[in-house]
């Protein structure tokens, strides 16, 4: 009944019920544009093709991210990798170049540019990734007479036209996230990337279930539970600073006592959240894109990497995805979590920390504590992420479903859930509904 009450609660809040339906609709269209195939390919001749993907391994990470679109030739083949892709480079890029940096001490303004810059590297990508996508259909398994163009003598039209509509397709994908921020839920590329794996979630489940005994299926969904729980502690986890407020007297100013307001700082164990998760994975597919480059596939050195980085359960694939994630975690928590604005707003609201002097010394604290809990975050990120190269290992899981126990799959369902539940718990907190605290009455939601 509790549940219930929930639901109908999100249903009378006439502004978070329109985003909610808002979200619905965008992630509608964008499932369907999943499905639809190129023109020039046949798609019923796709079949063998689609079966490459649905055993795991890189090709099958990638379908993953795209809900299926790589698999089935789609016009959103390329999913939101490339924004995503192109969001590492710029934010890579404001270290080093004065320019950006000026632009993002600009506000909202310097935001702007800095995503604008973002959606033209991104049309960059794509114009990289789209080619070679459509000429490694062939090596990757797609039959010859599924070309229908190529096999009518038209295979400059079909490569043009298909770079344009892949191109598209992605371009496309970014503005329905984009929309989904704005006008929906919020977090809508994670969201876009969440509802990818989710759609392929059951069909990875069903071949599990039909090929391993059942009481086997039941072991690994208890540790799958496990997992899922481990990584919402990892997420929810935080470390509480006191500060102390001084008390306001009738004059105006600050009476600095112990009757001040006590209050905490939550800095989360993992500020960074399912971001370096996504930027990680994102560099991860570099390697074997190098590796396939004409004049380095066919020696020994492009061998060994396409071998390497191809196996997505192998040793070295996932020590440096584990890297990777632990250096994403700090950089990504050291632009996001601006520990200088958090002392000087404390300052400024007649607030301090017991026993450290407000300013620079408390900026400095801040940004030491923030390290120190980054270190196990980091770690603990990094483990969960590589769990499903264990659990392949040890239980002979098949890759496909072995995707789910941990690794960027899971973690970025459970980030996005939670982000999302937050956002919609914000609005019925803001409303003082039952649903979602421990006291209160239930009123009419307010402008």
């Amino acid at each position: 009944m509790k549940f219930i009450d929930t639901i109908k609660n999100v249903f009378k809040i006439e502004e978070l019920r329109n985003r909610i339906l808002v979200t619905l609709g965008l992630l509608l269209v964008y499932r369907f544009g999943a499905q639809v195939v190129l023109p020039g390919i046949d798609a019923s001749k796709l079949a063998e093709f689609s079966g490459k993907f649905q055993a795991g391994g890189i090709g099958g990470l990638l379908d993953a991210f795209t809900g299926g679109a790589f698999s089935n030739a789609s016009v959103f083949a390329l999913g939101i990798m490339p924004y995503i892709s192109a969001s590492i480079v710029v934010q890579l890029m404001q270290i080093a170049i004065p320019y950006l940096q000026k632009l993002q001490k600009e506000g909202e303004s310097g935001r702007k540019k800095i995503t604008q810059i973002t959606r033209w590297l991104t049309i960059g990508i794509c114009l990289v990734q789209a080619p070679s996508y459509l000429a490694g259909l062939g090596f990757l398994g797609v039959p010859d007479d599924a070309f229908i163009l190529i096999q009518q003598g038209h295979s400059t039209m079909f490569y043009v036209s298909s770079v344009i509509i892949l191109v598209t397709g992605c371009i496309f994908a970014m503005w329905l996230g984009e929309k989904i921020t704005d006008k929906g839920i919020g977090n809508g590329i994670s969201i876009l990337i969440m509802v990818g794996i989710i759609a392929i979630l059951p069909q990875s489940f069903a071949q599990e279930l039909a090929s391993s005994p059942f009481m086997m299926v039941l072991i690994e969904l208890v540790i799958w539970f496990v997992i899922i729980l481990l990584s919402v502690l990892l997420v929810l986890a935080v470390r509480k600073i006191p500060v102390q407020y001084a008390r306001r007297t009738a004059s105006g100013g600050y009476e600095k006592n112990i009757f001040g307001a006590r209050q905490f700082i939550p800095l989360k164990l993992n500020a960074s959240g399912v971001m370096p998760i996504i930027f990680a994975q994102a560099l991860m597919f570099v390697p074997t894109a190098l590796a396939n480059l004409p004049r380095i596939k066919d020696t020994e050195f492009g061998q060994s990497m396409l071998a390497t980085f191809s196996d997505i359960f192998g040793l070295w694939y996932n020590v440096v995805f584990a890297l990777l994630i632990i250096i994403f975690t700090y950089f990504y928590t050291a632009i996001t979590v601006p520990t200088n604005k958090m002392a000087d707003d404390l300052k400024r609201s007649g607030g301090f920390i017991p026993g450290i002097k407000p300013g620079t010394d408390t900026a400095e604290y801040l940004d030491r504590i923030m390290s120190q809990i980054t270190l196990p975050g980091s770690i603990f990120l990094a483990l969960i992420a590589v769990f499903p190269a264990f659990i392949v290992k040890l239980m002979g899981v098949q890759q496909g479903w072995a995707l789910f126990f941990g690794g960027t799959s899971l973690l970025i369902m459970v980030g996005v859930a939670i982000d999302t539940m937050q956002q919609i718990n914000s609005y019925l907190l803001n409303r003082h509904y039952d649903g979602l605290m421990k006291s209160g009455k239930n009123r009419k939601a307010v402008a």
